[in-house]
């Protein structure tokens, strides 16, 4: 609701601040991410699996040119199990952060929503302690009858799981041999 705030004679209506969400559905909860974090969103590309990487990371797919890794939040976040499969046609959301692009893979075509800054609560207590590595979750907004919990996409990963999806730099030591 606008704030109205009496100034002598005149009336000022203040407004509030629209942010606006991409929203999916992982399991049964609604998420949202900042429209500014999504760079875009498409039918999931065909993925290679890679070796070595946690299974929520499903492989790297290329994405109009650039290779990018693929995440599966569902099971990020525990809400399927590990190697079950996800059935049906998927959407993937590349997320660019400043030193990586990253796929998430969604079950339906994600939803752009507009909603004030305000309805944006702070995630309870109890869920920033259990999750005290994972600050990922921005705050959780009530929207009517529904809850969409609201992610900040660049704190999603670990600096460590950064690294493992990053190509390995130009100065490995392998590249020096020379095979006989």
């Amino acid at each position: 609701m606008p704030e109205i705030e009496s100034t002598g004679e005149k009336k000022v209506v203040k407004q509030d601040k629209l942010i606006q969400l991409i929203v999916f559905r992982l399991g049964d909860e609604e998420y949202g991410i900042r429209i500014e974090q999504v760079k875009e969103v498409t039918v999931t590309p065909e993925i290679a699996r890679m070796p070595k990487t946690p299974p929520f990371v499903k492989g790297i797919a290329n994405l109009r040119g650039d290779i990018i890794a693929i995440i599966d939040l569902e099971e990020r976040f525990k809400l399927r199990s590990a190697g079950e499969p996800v059935t049906g046609v998927s959407y993937t959301l590349a997320v660019e952060a400043k030193d990586y692009t990253i796929g998430i893979v969604v079950r339906e075509v994600p939803q752009p929503l507009s909603i004030p800054v305000s309805i944006i609560e702070k995630a309870p207590e109890f869920i920033q302690d259990i999750n005290i590595h994972d600050k990922y979750i921005e705050g959780i907004a009530k929207v009517d009858e529904r809850i969409i919990i609201v992610l900040d996409m660049l704190k999603l990963l670990t600096p460590e799981e950064i690294m493992q999806l990053q190509p390995k730099s130009e100065s490995s030591p392998a590249q020096g041999r020379t095979r006989a």
